[in-house]
């Protein structure tokens, strides 16, 4: 758990003058029997006759009176000779004229502090309003949704923070060097984590895959990498659940080896049925393989084929029927529209016995649906697609190895993202030192001890990083997984049965560090990420500090497109 900063329950005390004028002496026999144990006023008087002794109690009233009238005196002296009216700082609405800035820094150093705290108040004060509104009992025309128990905590986290930076405003000008509110007790422990784990949605929206006998619905992923071809998998999956057919996964003689990096058999496992097969299980079962109907989800280009994927698929003895698209209207679109199951279904239920759709990384349909916790489909796992069980055991013994149970991940993409990303309407590259003050924002709140960088980025680039990377004046190391070494015992699974070192395996083992890490922060508009954020969403490891590399900003510079 992350220790996060709190606010003290210590307050200034506030001491009341109270009169003992009133206050019945004790009697005679009573002081003879009991000796003065404290400082009293009235043991140091002798008796006094009564008319004197009425004379000394209204001499001793006038020196409270001398006293009270004394004070203000006393205090507008001061109030004069450090500085008058300039010294307080007053709203701006009702500030009084003052004189030239004091000369004195330490003076000037307390100004500011006094301004900053005023500033943090105000912000304060609207916060809790706000937080009070919330949970306050709607009246008969309001119809806001009550406030769920996590928003609740995470604005009171809020509110606490704000309190720890007004204290530690406050003190700034009070200190000789660079100290902070640790170092004066302010950090305290919070009552709950500063970044908890997302609650997963009690029911999801999900659909029964029942595939019918002898219908298969044959995938084809074409566009980018692993991560794109993944997401492909996975509408695929969708469609065949719509559609009630099995899924041949692709071959890897036109694909990517699919058996390689997932558990196809988690898959089948979960489901509680055989939904998914691969593309040598198929022709086992098919002497000849015959695509009996080719309807194509996105219309220009007809599947995303090019002639280069269509000579593979021929390659592998594969008869293509006659290519169509489900929607030639969209052809003349710049973007594909959006689909809903009511627009899919139509189009695409069919007799055929094998059914092809082409490329669907692209296409725009159900969403929110797809992008729930755990996916669209009914299963009794936390997700369908995962990496496989060699991955999964390789990535927990690097965690326990180099990274412990406490730690951030940052999926830091720079290759090739200089050009993608300043073509778009905002752009997602960022300078070096500013993505380092984006991170420790995300250090700060997550009080992590370590980063786990997954990165394609060039040394130069990763040494500045690490170098600016500097919390509470300790850098915070940036761990990136070390070429293999037989002495060390983390990864001996993956070598032992022959998969190590392989591109699309490091993928996989990366995007699975990143998943179950304690926050990830990934790159905007990295499929890659994307992947991760569904990993951590389906295994209830996303939390609330989980983000892109600086969300909400822009770039400090942009250079100019060419």
């Amino acid at each position: 758990m992350d220790r996060g900063p709190s606010v003290s329950d210590d307050e200034d005390d506030l001491e009341t003058l109270v009169p003992q004028n009133h206050a019945k002496p004790p009697s005679p026999s009573a002081r003879s029997r009991s000796p003065p144990s404290s400082f009293s006023v009235a043991a140091l008087h002798p008796a006094l006759p009564s008319s004197a002794a009425s004379l000394g109690r209204i001499l001793w009233s006038r020196r409270y009176l001398v006293l009270f009238v004394s004070l203000p005196l006393l205090f507008l002296i001061l109030f004069v000779s450090f500085g008058g009216a300039s010294s307080i700082r007053l709203p701006a609405s009702i500030r009084l004229p003052s004189a030239a800035p004091a000369a004195d820094p330490a003076a000037s150093r307390m100004r500011e502090a006094e301004l900053h705290a005023l500033y943090l108040l105000r912000s304060q004060r609207s916060g809790l309003l706000s937080l009070f509104n919330r949970t306050a009992a709607p009246t008969n025309g309001s119809a806001s949704a009550p406030i769920s128990l996590s928003d609740l905590q995470s604005a009171l986290e809020s509110q606490i923070k704000i309190n720890r930076e007004i204290q530690a405003a406050l003190l700034s000008s009070h200190r000789s060097g660079t100290g902070n509110a640790t170092e004066d007790g302010l950090d305290l422990d919070l009552p709950f984590s500063g970044c908890r784990k997302r609650e997963l949605p009690a029911n999801r929206r999900t659909i029964e895959w029942n595939p019918k006998k002898d219908r298969f619905l044959l995938a084809i992923c074409i566009s980018g990498q692993m991560s794109n071809h993944l997401i492909c998998l996975e509408k695929h999956m969708f469609m065949a659940a719509l559609l009630g057919r099995t899924l041949v996964v692709p071959s890897q003689k036109v694909d990517y080896q699919y058996d390689r990096v997932l558990d196809i058999n988690h898959i089948n496992d979960c489901i509680g049925r055989k939904v998914v097969i691969t593309y040598e299980e198929f022709v086992e079962k098919r002497k000849k393989v015959v695509i009996d109907q080719f309807i194509c989800y996105a219309a220009s280009p007809p599947c995303f084929l090019d002639e280069d994927h269509i000579k593979k698929l021929k390659g592998l003895g594969i008869s293509l029927g006659k290519i169509e698209a489900a929607w030639p209207e969209d052809a003349k679109l710049k973007e594909p529209k959006k689909r809903f199951v009511g627009d899919i279904t139509p189009k695409f239920s069919t007799e055929a016995e094998v059914l092809a759709i082409g490329d669907m990384f692209y296409a725009d349909m159900e969403d929110e649906w797809l992008n729930q916790p755990g996916g669209p489909l009914a299963h009794k796992c936390k997700t369908l697609i995962q990496p496989s069980r060699l991955i999964m055991l390789t990535a927990q013994r690097f965690v326990q190895t180099f990274l412990g149970g406490n730690y951030i991940a940052l999926h830091f993409r720079r290759h090739g993202f200089l050009k993608f990303c300043n073509v778009k309407k905002e752009s997602c590259f960022f300078p070096i030192p500013q993505a380092a003050e984006c991170i420790l924002r995300i250090v700060e709140k997550a009080n992590a001890p370590v980063i786990y960088l997954s990165t394609d980025a060039a040394e130069s680039e990763t040494n500045l990083l690490q170098s600016l990377v500097v919390f509470n004046d300790r850098q915070v190391p940036l761990v990136k997984r070390p070429e293999h070494d037989s002495s060390e015992k983390w990864d001996a699974l993956l070598h032992r049965n022959h998969i190590g070192g392989d591109v699309q395996v490091d993928a996989m083992l990366d995007k699975t560090i990143c998943a179950l890490s304690n926050v990830f922060i990934g790159s905007s508009g990295s499929t890659f990420t994307e992947d991760i954020f569904r990993l951590r969403r389906g295994w209830g490891s996303a939390s609330h500090c989980d983000e892109y590399l600086c969300q909400g900003e822009l770039p400090n510079y942009i250079a100019e497109v060419d």
